[in-house]
């Protein structure tokens, strides 16, 4: 080739490597682990379906619609710098459905078909059972005990400084008492959205007669709200361990020359048995039907039983370990890939936002922001008293106070103390089931 013919094609080559190039990387990027070429395709078909009303009216549709936007929802809310560090996911899962529902911006095949799969089919109550039974059954027992043992008083003494403290504080701003414990302090201490907030909606339906989202969207702004202030607090107790070394263990909990002893991943760690998946999903059907059998002879809500009953199964080991890596490898599944899209379903059909900003005030962040400082303040001052570093023990205890297990992952995430996760979910989890149950047996007793 002449020369003047070879500087002619050169900008044309290079043309052609970069748009090579672009395709490239385009073809890297992902939404959750779907790359974004196919999440583009699969969320065309699925709004194409709804606009042309061929978006079937169940479960698959359901599943559809959900799935398409949790995961991009979800992953938006990992990539954004400060809202990543402060349950963005969940916050975005929640609230987008939510607005866009406040603003009549979704379509009616959508919202017919998140419906039936919600409501109709339940999808809500068999996600709360496999979450439950398979997260219980799931913990390392000497975790499930000794982590239990060690966190007892910090956790029960933090509890009732913020029942208390809460109490007090939604008092001086003109709350009822009553209303300040059911609906701000528990869903805050009650272990999560899944673990937590559902069961009690559910429960509270149960005694009072009326319909659980409406308990759902009361509750969840608390939850939210205590998780953002928890993960502050828990940047804070790190900055005071850098600043004070003494008074921090790094990531160890309690003063002794071995440290706790329990710092690795405690969780059953085995390779997947699709089968046993299969059993699982059956035992947590089960616990979650024992739950509403046994309500009929104890009166006790049925979510809650459910909660006992798995509790004691594990405590007591009368599950075969190959069941309960079962129940637990089909939580992993169900958290790992249904949340964010339960979560648009949940803000989607039962979060009304006109209802959330009505409830959303100065003063109501305010008695969150109370009962999350009485609970880690608790934490870090008994820490001291019982050969604990205090500062870990500030944010295992503050665990109590997140969003579940994404608000464990959260809070220490933003203190750098992953290895606490253990003690966090004995927190989180025992924490939050010992919280629905009393504030349930309350509720009954005082409805």
């Amino acid at each position: 080739m002449e020369p003047a013919k070879k500087l002619q094609a050169l900008p044309y080559v290079e043309q052609m490597e970069e748009k090579k190039g672009f395709l490239s990387r385009f073809n890297q990027l992902k939404v959750g682990v779907i790359p974004l070429p196919l999440y583009l395709v699969l969320a065309a078909i699925v709004y194409a379906a709804s606009v042309y009303n061929q978006l079937p009216p169940d479960m698959i549709g359901g599943f559809a619609v959900i799935m398409v936007m949790g995961m991009l929802l979800g992953d938006i809310g990992m990539k954004i710098p400060i809202l990543k560090d402060i349950g963005g996911p969940a916050i975005l899962a929640l609230l987008v459905p939510s607005i866009l529902m406040f603003y009549n911006l979704f379509n009616p095949a959508a919202v017919e078909a998140v419906t039936t799969l919600m409501k109709t089919s339940n999808f809500l109550y068999l996600y709360i059972s496999c979450l439950v039974a398979g997260s219980i059954l799931g913990m390392n027992r000497k975790v499930l005990v000794q982590g239990f043992t060690r966190m007892f008083i910090p956790l029960v003494l933090g509890t009732i400084a913020s029942v208390v403290v809460g109490v007090l504080v939604g008092s001086l701003f003109g709350y009822e008492m009553k209303h300040t414990f059911f609906y701000i302090v528990v869903p805050i201490i009650g272990g999560g959205i899944g673990e937590g907030i559902l069961p009690l909606s559910l429960a509270y339906s149960q005694i009072l007669g009326e319909s659980a989202e409406s308990f759902v969207s009361q509750m969840i702004p608390a939850a939210v709200i205590g998780n953002i202030i928890a993960i502050i607090c828990a940047g804070l107790m790190k900055n005071l361990g850098e600043r004070k070394p003494e008074l921090t263990g790094n990531g160890v909990l309690v003063k002794t020359k071995g440290g706790d002893g329990i710092k690795e991943e405690t969780n059953i760690n085995k390779p997947v048995d699709f089968s046993l998946m299969g059993a699982g999903l059956l035992i947590a059907c089960s616990f979650f039907i024992f739950g509403g059998l046994a309500h009929k002879f104890l009166g006790i809500p049925g979510p809650v039983l459910m909660i006992v009953a798995a509790t004691l199964v594990k405590c007591l080991k009368l599950m075969p370990v190959k069941m309960e890596q079962g129940a637990y490898h089909l939580y992993k599944f169900v958290s790992t890939s249904l949340t964010w899209p339960l979560m648009v379903g949940l803000g989607l059909l039962y979060i009304p936002l006109e209802d959330v900003v009505k409830i959303v005030t100065p003063a109501y962040v305010v008695i969150c922001a109370a009962v999350v400082v009485a609970m880690v303040g608790t934490g870090y001052i008994v820490g001291k008293f019982m050969k604990m570093h205090p500062v870990d023990a500030a944010i295992v205890t503050g665990c109590h106070s997140g969003l579940g297990g994404t608000g464990d992952v959260a809070i220490l995430s933003a203190s750098n103390r992953m290895s606490l996760m253990p003690f966090a979910q004995v927190a989180t989890r025992l924490g939050g089931a010992s919280t629905v149950i009393l504030a349930t047996l309350l509720m009954k007793l005082l409805s």
